[in-house]
Parts: structure tokens; C-alpha cells; sequence
């Protein structure tokens, strides 16, 4: 009986650590590569330069059919973000024509946006929105980073893991935008949709979005596909979770007033029962 225990054991360690790559190729998309983004870990802050550029990808590829509902254009000069200078913010709010209204005469207006606005839709409803990509629905990005997880059913999964590192989301975000241009397996393309061995059911409506030199950077960076995937992953990381470094100071400043605080009521315990027999 133990020898067959530790059989068992043996295959279900080596299930566990057995090339998770592998058994998605098969069944399912693959997981996503674990880039090593600034903001990972307990430590880790959001790079500024890179916060930019991702909004330059947002602003330039995706947001002409991505909405970014739960974020306002003065959000781009807070702290902890893509901190851009208050001049710029307004200027790029001015961009966007926001629907207002109603007037004196009852009827709604086009004016400029400001930075009190949120981020203007591409499209005004969801049926717009369908008709415009072929029946299917873009996501809002808000919170695509933690709606999604690069990682399901591999040891990165685990809680401990997940709790510094998260669950995936940017990776999964990058690794699906410049996951384009693998071939599709013999026999399985469909009509309409573009393969991509990182998205669930590995068939995706939405074309390649990112192109070799798409967008320019004003800091100079190559703006390869991956990069750029990269820069909008972590830029879409920041719209999910604007307060991350907030997050962060608060709770290291929690957990080392717990530890003073806990040494000082041994302290005290220690004082008080030091005179008293056991």
C-alpha cells in the first residue's frame, strides 16, 4: 500500500511540473510568457517612460475601437501614473469631442473635451460598436489586466505566487498581441477570424493590431510589436490600477507598525508577568 501511495505521489508531482506549455499546445492556448514588468512584486512601481509610450499604443491603435469607460483623461497627470504635465492633459482631453448636453433649447452638443471627462467611446452603443467589427463586441480595457490571467492550471496559479506576482493579466495581454503570425494547425482555418494560439478557442475576430514601427516614440525606443505590446500592457495595468503604489506604501507601512506593534506587546507581556510564578 505504501509503495503504491508513493507511485501515485511520484505522477502527481510529475503532472504537476510537467511543461504546462506542452498540455496547452494540445488542449487548450498557450500561457502566457512571463515578462518582466517594472510594477511585479511588492516593490515593484510603474515605469513612467513606459506608462507613456503605452498610452501612445492605446491612443493610436486600440482605442479606435477599445473603449477606457472607468478612466478620466486628468488621470494621466496623477501620481502614480503616466504623470503627464497638466498642459499636456488638456491639451490631449481637447482632442476628444464629447457629447453634452442638453442646452437652453433641449438638444444635446458637440464641444472639446476637458480632463474632467472620462475617456470618450469609439462607438456610441454596443450595436454600433458590433456592426462596426463584424458582429463582434470589442472588450472595454478598463480592467482587461485583471479579468484576465495568463496562467490557469500551472504553478504560477498558486496563491502565494499570485499574491506578489498576480494572476497574468498584462502578460496575457501582451503575449496575445504579438501573439499573431504562427500557423494555424493544417485543416482548421476558419473564415473571418485570425489564429492566435494565445486566445481561448485559439480563433480571434480582431486582426493583428500591432504592426513593426506602428507608432513612434518620442523617447526613442524601438517600437517593435513586443514592445509595444508590453507598453500597452503595463499602461492598461495602470487604467485597472491607478492606486498600485499607493496600494503598495500603505500596506509595507501596515505590516512593519504590526510588526513594532507586536514587539512591543510581547515587551509589555514580558514586563507584567516577568514578577508572577508559572
Amino acid at each position: 500500500m505504501k509503495k503504491l501511495f508513493k507511485s501515485l505521489a511520484v505522477i502527481g508531482l510529475f503532472g504537476a511540473l510537467m511543461s504546462p506549455q506542452a498540455i496547452a499546445e494540445e488542449d487548450g492556448p498557450l500561457y502566457a510568457t512571463d515578462y518582466d514588468f517594472s510594477f511585479e512584486g511588492i516593490f515593484g512601481t510603474f515605469d513612467r517612460a513606459q506608462l507613456q509610450r503605452g498610452f501612445l499604443v492605446y491612443k493610436e491603435v486600440c482605442a479606435s475601437c477599445h473603449s477606457l469607460k472607468r478612466v478620466k483623461y486628468r488621470n494621466l497627470g496623477e501620481p502614480g501614473g503616466p504623470e503627464f504635465s497638466k498642459a499636456q492633459v488638456k491639451a490631449l482631453a481637447a482632442e476628444a469631442e464629447v457629447t453634452d448636453g442638453p442646452n437652453n433649447e433641449g438638444e444635446m452638443f458637440q464641444r472639446p473635451g476637458q480632463p474632467f471627462d472620462f475617456f470618450v467611446s469609439p462607438f456610441p452603443n454596443d450595436e454600433a460598436a458590433k456592426a462596426g467589427n463584424n458582429g463582434a463586441l470589442p472588450p472595454d480595457l478598463s480592467l482587461i489586466t485583471k479579468s484576465r490571467s495568463g496562467w490557469h492550471g500551472t504553478l504560477k496559479s498558486l496563491f502565494t505566487y499570485s499574491l506578489i506576482n498576480g494572476t497574468g493579466g498584462p502578460e496575457y495581454v501582451a503575449s496575445l498581441l504579438s501573439g499573431y503570425g504562427k500557423e494555424a494547425p493544417e485543416g482548421e482555418e476558419k473564415e473571418g477570424l485570425n489564429y492566435n494560439p494565445y486566445f481561448v478557442g485559439k480563433w480571434i475576430a480582431m486582426p493583428p493590431p500591432l504592426s513593426e514601427d506602428g507608432v513612434e516614440y518620442a523617447d526613442g525606443t524601438k517600437a517593435t510589436v513586443e514592445q509595444q505590446a508590453k507598453d500597452v500592457a503595463a499602461f492598461l495595468t495602470w487604467a485597472a490600477e491607478p492606486k498600485m503604489e499607493e496600494r503598495k506604501s500603505l500596506g509595507l507601512f501596515v505590516l512593519l507598525y504590526m510588526a513594532v506593534f507586536t514587539a512591543l506587546l510581547y515587551l509589555v507581556k514580558k514586563a507584567i508577568w516577568s514578577n508572577v510564578e508559572h
